[in-house]
């Protein structure tokens, strides 16, 4: 989903929306392996921007270790 306008800011909390899946962002992680369930609380820690689509891009810190891309249908407010 591209805008002009983040839906969510730096340090808000969020929660996965859905079953967050290894896209092959995540080397030591199988393909497709669960990586965080739906239902999830996280942090919002950086929002950027996807230079060819100009798609949203969060970077949602879910525990000390994970830290997940997420566009914002993967996400909602607390």
């Amino acid at each position: 989903m591209s805008g002009d306008q983040a839906k969510f800011d730096w340090g808000q909390r969020v929660r996965a929306a859905i079953d967050l899946v290894n896209d092959g962002s995540f080397p030591d992680h199988e393909p497709d392996a669960l990586l965080t369930p739906a239902g999830t609380l996280g942090e919002v820690v950086q929002v950027g921007r996807h230079t060819e689509t100009e798609t949203i891009v969060y970077l949602v810190e879910f525990s000390e270790k994970l830290v997940i891309g997420c566009f914002e249908e993967e996400i909602e407010a607390v």
